[in-house]
């Protein structure tokens, strides 16, 4: 988990991400998603709609072990993100190794 939270923590500082349910499907609707990542705790209604429309537009759905306040603190946010989109990985190789 640290090489991903590093990675979340470098793409978020260094590249373009959405945050939030409703960013992560905004993005995923105009097909600018690369990754998608969703906390271990995530409400299972909105965890599985996202899988779900991941699935159809073939993008990569990785769960992040940690819960929703925890990868907050990874992207250096003082609230909780239930989900996470890639949009542009910056300096960071999350596409690569995640």
């Amino acid at each position: 988990m640290a090489d991903l939270s590093t990675n979340i923590r470098l793409a978020v500082d260094s590249g373009k991400v959405a945050m939030g349910a409703r960013g992560v499907v905004s993005t995923i609707k105009k097909n600018t998603s690369k990754m998608i990542i969703t906390a271990a705790n995530g409400r299972g209604d909105t965890v599985s709609d996202i899988a779900h429309l991941s699935k159809i537009a073939n993008i990569k759905l990785v769960k992040f072990e940690g819960n929703s306040i925890e990868l907050g603190a990874v992207c250096g946010k003082p609230y909780s993100v239930s989900a996470l989109s890639i949009i542009d990985p910056g300096n960071s190789k999350i596409l690569e190794e995640a």
